[in-house]
């Protein structure tokens, strides 16, 4: 059994690609950022993902993430220690805790931001999750905005020999999560005991896993924390955890209606539907105040990329 720790190492049968996340420091709370990379844009509809902390604030500080906009994409977050409190222009406040969701869909346009809440900023706290973005279908990239909140008592759980999979959304493993989606996709938590086994869904077209703490087993290889693993279509695969067990992020579906064109906190499959969402944020048209707010985030100088092309812009 080999240890994979460099990208350009030999991968396993079925393995297709495994990313490293570029880290960024805010403030002293530490984000790894998987998803869109040089080398993938997109698994299925999964177009962001962020690794937030884990880190810990002191007394009197917390996240202050102010109002923004978003188009053409259901943001997602999940926790697993801490809490945030999320506002937006269609009046929703409410707070996160782990194991939560949220699913927020900007459709034809969204504003919110996300803060520490006053009472838990009066101790040291901790804070680490995922956040991710799923871009939508073409079909429904204009749809009404919508948030849905769903508790972690809602969400179907499996567990078999030392492996518990929680579905955050979609369908997998003989499962289906409450969440209400707009495409074909799965997105699990899972926790291996040492050496438990968890399989990969077949019927997802794209499939992805992010080591979150651990280590992974795969095809006689191991893969550390930090490492998002991209399977082939079709392959059977599973993972199989070190001898310190493992936390899992599982994620992906179908194969995106096409390309997609990224700036900032927009995703759209049109370049001018972009522009038409930079000058509404820059000229204050968007007509979408966050109630509780008065402050915001302005548009930023950056460049419109297409999936493939390089560098994200958010």
């Amino acid at each position: 059994m080999s240890v994979t720790t460099d990208p350009t190492d030999p991968l396993p049968p079925g393995l297709e690609t495994v990313l490293l996340p570029r880290t960024h420091d805010i403030g002293g709370f530490e984000v790894r950022r998987a998803l869109p990379a040089k080398e993938r844009q997109m698994v299925g509809p999964f177009i962001f993902f962020d690794q937030m902390g884990p880190g810990e604030f002191l007394t009197g500080t917390g996240v202050d993430v102010r109002p923004h906009p978003h188009i053409g994409l259901s943001t997602v977050t999940y926790l697993f220690e801490g809490e945030i409190q999320h506002r937006d222009s269609l009046g929703t406040e409410m707070s996160i805790a782990p194991g939560d969701v949220n699913w927020m869909t900007a459709g034809q346009g969204i504003v919110h931001s996300e803060r520490t809440a006053a009472a838990r900023r009066a101790a040291p706290h901790k804070l680490a999750g995922i956040q991710s973005w799923v871009a939508l279908p073409k079909a429904h990239e204009e749809t009404r905005p919508d948030f849905r909140h769903h508790g972690v008592g809602s969400l179907p759980v499996a567990e078999d020999a030392g492996a518990t999979l929680r579905l955050i959304a979609g369908t997998g493993w003989g499962m289906a999560a409450p969440v209400q989606v707009l495409s074909e996709l799965f997105y699990a938590d899972a926790v291996l005991a040492p050496g438990a086994v968890v399989p990969m869904p077949d019927h997802h077209e794209e499939r992805a896993a992010y080591v979150m703490t651990g280590s992974v087993d795969v095809a006689g290889q191991v893969f550390e924390a930090g490492r998002m693993l991209v399977f082939r279509p079709g392959d059977r695969m599973a993972l199989k955890a070190g001898p310190q067990g493992a936390r899992l992020l599982l994620l992906g579906g179908a194969t995106m209606d096409g390309p997609r064109f990224l700036y900032w906190n927009f995703v759209s499959s049109s370049r001018d539907r972009i522009e038409q969402a930079k000058q509404d944020w820059a000229r204050d048209r968007f007509n979408a105040p966050v109630p509780g707010e008065s402050e915001w985030i302005p548009l930023p100088e950056k460049r419109v990329v297409r999936a493939g092309e390089g560098a994200p812009t958010s």
